[in-house]
């Protein structure tokens, strides 16, 4: 196999040929047919997540086909498509996994971060935390709701049921959320770089009621908004955006600090709360809904050796929607 491999943490990616991995008890191999790349990717390679594994393949929006079983892997087949997420495994021991709570467990794997993901052109994945995606859709066009439309769903629903919804940072994830929340009848707010005409251009696309830059106001007040981006300066306006008893919902798996702001803005029963990881039920009832919902993903391909240059352009925004590799 071969595999774009983080080998020092802040360094380019490098193409590697590796021995073919073996699937252990429980476990399944996969060859690779598209992986998307996400911003937790960037905080993996520059060094911005706690304890990473070097050297580690970066990865975990990963599709592909099943080429081999491990012992005891009874629910799935040779030559099933399957998704792989960011979460890897769990414990299933700790109090978070037994009272439902397995995004939170104390003793996890994550996708290409604790685990070797899908920068590759084959991956090893716990049997238990891959998704049966049969046979709708391009394996390129899924990639991305592997882990930009889990976090959304899940951020979707940690939001509440409100109409008004409010979208920070219009990339991979609030693209796919954008048009679920449509689905749902909401109105979608959203809101990009100051100036930044081409990203304001897609949301309107999409369907966005009102498109604006992250210093302006929307016309009326949110009943939630949920922030993407990892800026953590965006806290404030966020909470200034929404009415009284509103919800900031913190997407992302790593943000800058947020900066001191009043009391006035969180009083009146404001809420801010973060989302961690996801849930297999997060994918199972994401995955289920999404070819109802017909959820179109933007998606810019390069080939598995260009990884470098996908994360280069993901840095700068030099594309609308998601990356995803190829091999």
């Amino acid at each position: 196999m071969h595999a774009m491999v983080l080998k020092k943490l802040g360094a380019a990616l490098e193409w590697t040929e590796l021995a073919d991995p073996e699937p252990g008890s429980g476990e399944i191999r996969i060859k690779v047919a598209a992986c998307g790349v996400c911003r937790t990717d960037l905080h993996v390679v520059d060094g911005e997540l706690p304890g990473p594994k070097v050297p580690i393949i970066p990865g975990h929006e990963i599709v592909g086909r099943i080429d081999r079983i491990g012992a005891g892997v009874e629910e799935l087949s040779v030559g099933e498509r399957v998704g792989v997420p960011w979460l890897g495994r769990t414990c299933c021991q700790c109090s978070y996994c037994k009272q439902d709570q397995e995004n939170l467990c104390d003793d996890p794997l994550f996708t290409g971060y604790t685990r070797n993901g899908g920068f590759a052109t084959a991956t090893i994945a716990d049997a238990r935390f891959a998704f049966p995606l049969g046979e709708v859709g391009g394996d390129a066009a899924l990639a991305p709701l592997l882990c930009a439309g889990l976090i959304g769903w899940r951020s979707l629903v940690i939001a509440g049921k409100g109409k008004n919804l409010g979208l920070f940072g219009f990339g991979a994830a609030a693209h796919i959320v954008a048009q679920v929340a449509k689905w749902q009848g909401r109105s979608v707010f959203a809101f990009t770089r100051p100036g930044d005409l081409a990203t304001q251009a897609f949301a309107r696309r999409l369907g966005s009621t009102w498109v604006g830059g992250s210093d302006q106001m929307p016309p009326e007040r949110l009943d939630a908004a949920i922030i993407f981006a990892p800026v953590g300066a965006l806290v404030p306006p966020a909470l200034k955006a929404v009415k009284k008893g509103g919800r900031v919902v913190c997407a992302g798996i790593h943000m800058s600090d947020i900066p001191g702001f009043p009391y006035s803005l969180l009083w009146e029963e404001r809420q801010l709360v973060s989302v961690a990881n996801l849930t297999r039920k997060d994918g199972i009832d994401f995955l289920r809904l999404a070819p109802e919902i017909g959820i179109v993903t933007e998606t810019t391909q390069y080939p598995l050796i260009k990884a470098n240059q996908a994360l280069d352009d993901l840095r700068a925004g030099r594309f609308e929607g998601a990356a995803v590799l190829v091999p």
